[in-house]
């Protein structure tokens, strides 16, 4: 008979998180300039008719 910890620590274990790191990276990067000093600012990412990307930068906008 298992303990309650036991039984926990077992249905736990049944998962398994396998993230590639760069991969998210090179994907969060995709729609932002790097800035210098780490920073980084929003590129515009509308695909043109020929196929290539807007990448301006966009403009804080407020909203009243």
């Amino acid at each position: 008979m298992n303990t309650r910890s036991q039984t926990i620590y077992e249905k736990s274990a049944l998962y398994t998180v396998d993230i590639d790191f760069d991969e998210a990276s090179k994907a969060w990067r995709q729609n932002k300039k790097q800035d210098g000093q780490g920073q980084f600012k929003y590129v515009c990412a509308f695909v043109k008719k020929d196929g290539s990307r807007c990448n301006k930068n966009l403009k804080k906008t407020t909203i009243v």
